[in-house]
């Protein structure tokens, strides 16, 4: 059977995650959710915009015109306001386009460095784009606010997880078991909102 929903992604972190939420959220006929066939086959999307709105609707747009079906896409990323709002729509590239989540976590905890209280406030933001055919279905946002830790805690999530520190279960997202933090986070709930918009529609 083929998939519902097709991730236009290649994080294997975040395609599990979803399915995750897909499977809890979907009752007895959960949406089935999959990598696009060939992903890494397709043209890139370049992600340059300045918003994560603008990289999601661009990267569901540009994929759901080379893959049939529905196409989703998310662009997501930690905000730090001291830093002006750094890492932002830069996430992933924060520390170079192939360093490592450690890598990147480093370059946040330095530039913090000195940073106390209010300073250290941080948020979570993700936007989903849902599309086919060319055509935008969907766009959906959610954010989680927490504060940066001075060292990483906890072996579980992944990117800033570990440095990121959620008051209400006074635990990072990498020490939280994955189906807490999915109940928690920023994408699970964005996720939950694209659902519900399925959930409502006809397709």
């Amino acid at each position: 059977m083929p998939a519902d929903l097709f991730l236009a992604s290649s994080n294997a972190a975040k395609l599990g995650e979803f399915r995750a939420l897909a499977a809890v959220a979907g009752g007895a006929s959960p949406w089935q959710v999959e990598t696009i066939p060939g992903f890494g086959t397709l043209p890139a999307f370049p992600e340059d915009a300045p918003t994560f709105a603008e990289n999601a609707l661009g990267k569901a747009l540009h994929y759901s015109r080379l893959a049939d079906g529905l196409v989703f896409a998310d662009d997501s990323g930690l905000v730090v306001p001291s830093l002006g709002g750094a890492p932002g729509v830069q996430s992933a590239r924060y520390a170079g386009e192939r360093a490592t989540n450690r890598e990147r976590i480093e370059k946040l905890l330095a530039a913090l460095r000195g940073k106390l209280g209010p300073e250290r406030a941080a948020h979570f933001v993700c936007v989903i784009a849902l599309a086919r055919g060319g055509r935008a279905l969907a766009l959906v946002s959610d954010r989680v606010d927490g504060r940066i830790l001075e060292a990483p805690r906890g072996a579980g999530g992944f990117g800033y997880d570990p440095v990121f520190f959620y008051e209400p279960a006074q635990k990072t997202f990498a020490e939280l078991p994955a189906a807490e933090k999915n109940q928690y986070s920023h994408r699970g709930r964005a996720f939950c909102k694209l659902l519900g918009f399925l959930a409502s529609s006809a397709f």
